[in-house]
């Protein structure tokens, strides 16, 4: 090992320490979450707790399970380690003997999740209250709904409930040495991927004190100050202040702060101390601990004997990951991409085969040539997607088409006489591929977008697509091959996508959107555009006829001879034999012209006005497809934000020949026609079912699934999956600068990390620490292939449980109130017939005792029927009763509403009823839904406050928006009541405040940054997130984890960057302080309530009394 000395170098140097090097030996990496205590450290590697000497050494396993275990943390006297498990499927906190044993479950509240990496874990293990009675843990059980305000307990290493810290939110925590104080941050983000971040989000280090409930802040900078550890009179954290997380210390008696590490390359990770003298931090996945006094600083060399058991190779089913499907051209069998190989499996007889076999590769987009005997796919085995052709039967190697491309490539599609391939890029830019020749020849770029639905004539002469347009429309275009030019079809009147060509070859049909009949709002007198797509035909020469004009029905007259007695009499047997003979050939010429494809030739001038409308009703229409005689395309019902929609979707076929469309399959999630026509593979749930793709087909023929497999390599896959990650960031960030940052020094930087996973959330803590480098937010990764077991459900009642320790029994301290007539809010102790109140004891659940040492929550878990308590006014079960309730699984919504509830009861008694009060979660689904509930039927109030602290983001804020911001223009009378009407119908006519948090993100900064430029009133409280750059997933990575990409940033109307980095500031700060909120209050509404009253009081806003009749006599 390596020493560094820095205790006798002066003060200057005892005040900093250089982060030492590790030797050029490579020891096991990866090493995560450490802690120390005496001669060990214990650490988290693969999933699992091992120990190691301190000095180094060969690792020793604590435990081993499916799940994971995290946040080991000594206890004083370093006998017990507890630590934050998955035993039961959710993340609960349990101790171990530190020499190995069974653990012991302390909490049983069902824990929040599971959420994405960046949200971390809930119930995490920080540590000990000094004398090691107690569990030091954060928690998300009292949380509001979604909010990410969490707070610390404590737990006894006995069991029992835990109790909430007094401070009403907050992250990461750590007991002075006597236990009266504790350091802790508001604050909690500390698994978020974004480096360097200054937002209002941004923490801060607060001293707590535990007796007079105050608190008082000892750092102050922009940037993030994390991860605090108490050691006598000095409290040490992490910051990032300048560029890269390093040790601080503060003093506590001079207020004096220090810098202690000087990395530059590689953060210093979750540091950890003994609370004596030492921390132990991550640095480049190893761990290094640190001696306080003398500053020397010691890189421990550790070996982990890890059975390799989640590295192993194996043959593993790839029927869950399967991507994408295409049929044969005639049917027998079907293409699937699954967990990045290309597999053809028998619609009823035969081997499936796996063609490409490939760990290391994410092959993708296979479509089967029309001849049947080759198969163009995409894959990224080079380094980049290329394009690749490999033999059906899987015979020989791929071979590769192209080898210029440096970008996502989409669906290649075959020309019909099999010689070329069109396929598009994530730049917009369509191309075509000759097949022989091997040449790339760029056909058209759309700078509004992406072209992904372009197709080929039947005579592969002609390429349709479409393409985007300054106002939102996409147009129709035709490229010729032996001309190379592009025609443009449509202008941008209407939009215009999704080609199907004829197989005839006289009309291109298209999707267009023309049909406005609105939808009318129940809540207000607005629209919503919906079922506006049609079918249409155009008329590819001016000799084509309307294949939809007038019919009439005629008499068919038979030309003499024909038919009747005698026909035929006359000629000898040697004229019948010729005439047999010229019925064959005829047959045969026939024949031939039915497989002759005939040349495609379009007349350009006026082609868009030769439309004819394919007689169908416009709807929600998708998926066009044309064969002989019939047209395929699905139609969804309208989509709905939280619920679903009123029409599955289902595949439908019209025949052109009786002008009628009738429903092949129902409750459909995609379909694939074979080349010829004659065949429709559909997905039904998990199924793929092969229909003949004409009217009234009812017979179906599953295929099967269940022998697509791979031989998986987890180290080729995760590689890979680190390759792809780098490159999507690289095309679809949302500056092609990288915000400055070297892309290729830093995938070249943390890319050696790879060989060292062990388990595939730790692969996703490498990606995400390096795009975490190019701080911005939502650089976002989450998923992956990782066995964890199934989480228990817990038999919640919708209260709280306290403890009568005199009494030694537990007894209902509240009881959430909810709504049990809308099912999200639902209670179940409120419910009709259930006798129980508050002050309540519970004395037994389900007949089994509760006793004042137990956890209430343990006898609940695992309870999804109906639970029966047995409860009594007093602590006796004398005159007890029987009390049955169906229990709720999570009562966030319910916390949720008692929080906004108290806040709307509050403003409105404060006010007089005069103001109103809504707040809205997030710009998703739950939030549209809590504003069109709430705003409605307080739209006649003379002032507002719109809360939208904690607001999760989303994508709804220009909905509130434009009703918040509609102005009031007139207003309409009656013979009945001097109450006017407003026109608009429903306008608020009133002053607004708006309440911000450090909290606030996405949608959420967007939000009040464009309240306030609306001119709808002042935003009050904190500065919030500030992530603005909106994000996309770009389709699964190979093992089904996903990315998401920053792709599009928020601007002013002078084009300048905004909010992203910094958020969105106040224009009147409020600082809700944790006594005040402790001691009921709520100063940032307050402040809201006296604003929103000074305004009414200054510029009243009423609506208009009724003027006099008019008296029109003269």
């Amino acid at each position: 090992m390596r020493l560094t000395d820095f205790g006798l170098c002066g003060a200057a140097l005892a005040a900093t320490l250089a982060v030492a090097t590790a030797p050029a030996v490579a020891q096991t990496k990866l090493l995560r979450f450490p802690d120390i205590s005496g001669e060990r450290v214990a650490f988290c590697y693969a999933g699992d707790l091992w120990v190691a000497p301190a000095k180094g050494g060969s690792a020793t396993r604590l435990t081993a399970h499916s799940g994971l275990e995290l946040f080991p943390k000594f206890s004083p006297d370093g006998r017990w380690i507890a630590f934050t498990g998955q035993y039961d499927g959710d993340e609960q906190v349990y101790v171990v003997p530190a020499t190995g044993g069974v653990p012991k479950q302390l909490t049983y509240y069902p824990a929040h999740g599971p959420l994405p990496p960046r949200g971390g874990y809930d119930n995490q293990v920080y540590g000990w209250t000094p004398d090691g009675a107690r569990v030091l843990f954060r928690s998300l059980r009292d949380a509001n709904g979604g909010s990410v305000e969490t707070a610390l307990y404590t737990v006894t290493a006995d069991g029992g409930l835990p109790v909430k810290l007094p401070m009403p939110t907050a992250g990461a925590g750590d007991f002075s040495p006597e236990g009266k104080l504790i350091v802790y941050s508001p604050l909690f983000r500390d698994f978020r991927t974004w480096k360097r971040y200054g937002g209002g989000w941004a923490q801060d280090l607060f001293i707590f004190d535990l007796t007079t409930d105050k608190a008082r802040n000892i750092t102050n900078n922009p940037r993030t100050d994390r991860d605090p550890m108490w050691i006598g009179h000095t409290i040490y954290y992490a910051s990032d202040r300048d560029g890269t997380l390093n040790l601080y210390a503060y003093d506590v008696t001079s207020n004096a702060t220090k810098e202690v590490t000087h990395s530059t390359k590689w953060d210093v990770r979750w540091p950890s101390s003994d609370n004596r003298g030492r921390i132990v931090y991550e640095l480049d996945g190893e761990l290094h601990v640190l001696e306080v006094a003398s500053r020397q600083d010691t890189y421990i060399p550790i070996t982990v004997p890890d059975d390799g058991l989640n590295t192993r190779p194996s043959h593993y089913p790839a029927s869950k990951n399967i991507e994408d499907f295409e049929l044969s051209p005639k049917g027998e069998r079907v293409l699937f991409v699954a967990r990045g190989d290309i597999f053809t499996a028998p619609v009823e007889h035969g081997p499936t085969r796996n063609l490409t076999d490939s760990s290391n590769a994410h092959d993708k987009w296979a479509r089967w040539s029309p001849d049947g005997a080759k198969i163009a796919f995409v894959s990224d085995m080079s380094g980049e997607e290329q394009l690749y052709l490999i033999a059906q039967d899987g015979a020989g190697k791929p071979e590769q088409l192209t080898t210029q491309f440096q970008a996502m490539l989409f669906a290649p599609e075959w020309a019909g006489d099999g010689t070329r391939l069109a396929l598009s890029d994530k730049n917009g830019t369509l191309y075509v591929v000759t097949v022989a020749e091997k040449k790339v020849t760029e056909v058209a770029h759309d700078e509004f977008g992406g072209i992904r639905d372009y197709a080929w004539s039947p005579d592969g002469a002609w390429l349709a697509f479409s393409m985007g347009n300054r106002n939102g429309f996409r147009s129709l275009y035709i490229w010729g091959v032996a001309e190379g030019k592009v025609h443009r079809v449509t202008d941008d009147t209407f939009n215009v996508e999704g080609p199907a060509w004829d197989p005839e070859g006289s009309y291109l049909y298209v999707l267009s959107d023309r049909e406005f009949a609105p939808q009318i709002s129940s809540i207000e007198w607005n629209y919503a555009g919906n079922r506006t797509t049609g079918i249409f035909a155009l008329a590819l020469r001016t000799d084509v006829k309307n294949p939809f004009g007038p019919r009439s029905d005629e008499v068919t007259v038979e030309k003499a001879g024909d038919r009747g007695p005698g026909a035929g009499n006359g000629k000898d047997e040697k004229a019948t034999k010729g005439d047999k003979d010229k019925e064959e050939t005829a047959k045969e010429e026939k024949g031939k012209k039915k497989d002759e494809i005939k040349p495609v030739k379009i007349d350009f001038e006026r082609l868009a006005e030769r439309v004819a409308r394919v007689p169908v009703d416009a709807d929600n229409i998708d998926g066009l497809s044309a064969t002989k005689g019939h047209l395929l395309y699905t139609i969804s019902g309208a989509p709905f934000y939280d619920r679903d929609s009123y029409g599955k979707t289902s595949l439908q076929i019209f025949s052109i020949k009786d002008r009628e469309a009738s429903v092949l399959v129902e409750d459909i999630s995609g379909f694939a026609l074979s080349a010829d026509g004659s065949k429709a593979l559909v997905r039904q749930e998990k199924a793929y079912n092969l229909y003949d793709a004409k009217p009234k087909a009812k017979d179906k023929k599953t295929v099967s699934t269940k022998d697509l497999y791979v031989n998986r390599v987890p180290a080729l896959e995760w590689e890979e999956i680190f390759n792809e990650v780098w490159r999507r960031y690289r095309d679809f960030f949302y500056v092609r600068n990288m915000h400055g940052y070297d892309w290729k020094a830093l995938g070249e930087q943390y890319r050696p990390l790879v060989k060292y996973v062990a388990h595939r959330s730790d692969l996703n803590y490498v990606l995400g620490e390096m795009v975490a480098e190019l701080s911005a937010g939502h650089c976002y990764l989450q998923g992956g292939d990782y066995e964890t077991p199934e989480r228990a459900k817990v038999g919640l009642p919708g209260a709280r449980f306290e403890l009568d320790e005199k009494a030694g029994h537990y007894r209902m301290s509240r009881i959430l109130k909810g709504d049990n007539e809308e099912e999200r809010y639902r209670s179940p102790l409120t419910e009709v017939g259930v006798d129980i109140k508050p002050g309540d004891y519970v004395l037994a659940i389900d007949g089994e005792e509760l006793r004042g040492s137990d956890n209430p929550y343990r006898l609940l878990r695992h309870k999804t029927d109906p639970v029966t308590l047995t409860v009594n006014s007093k602590p006796s079960l004398e005159g007890a009763r029987r009390v049955t309730y169906t229990p709720v699984f999570d009562e966030s919504a319910l916390l949720y509403k008692e929080w906004v509830d108290g806040n709307r009861e509050n403003v409105s008694k404060v006010t007089g009823g005069r103001v109103g009060y809504l707040h809205i979660p997030d710009m998703g689904g739950e939030g549209i839904a809590e504003f069109i509930k709430w705003y409605y039927p307080q739209i006649r109030k003379e002032g507002l406050i719109v809360d939208v602290r904690s607001n999760g983001g989303g994508n709804v804020s220009q909905w509130v928006l434009a009703r918040l911001g509609t102005k009031l223009l007139g207003t309409r009378f009656g013979n009945t009541g001097d109450f006017p009407r407003t026109y608009p119908y429903t306008v608020f006519h009133g002053h607004m405040v708006c309440l911000i948090s450090e909290t606030s993100a996405s949608d959420g900064d967007i939000f009040p940054h464009y309240f306030r430029k609306a001119g709808l009133g002042p935003l009050i409280g904190k500065r919030t997130w500030g992530g603005v750059v909106g994000i996309s997933g770009r389709g699964p990575l190979l093992d089904g984890g996903q990315v998401f990409v920053p792709m599009q940033g928020t601007n002013d109307e002078n084009g300048n960057w905004v909010i992203e980095g910094h958020g969105v500031d106040p224009d009147i700060v409020v600082e809700n302080e944790p006594q005040a909120v402790i001691e009921g209050r709520d100063p940032q509404l307050e402040r809201g309530i006296a604003e929103v009253m000074k305004a009414i009081k200054e510029k009243p806003m009423k609506l208009p009394t009724r003027p006099p009749d008019p008296v029109k006599t003269k």
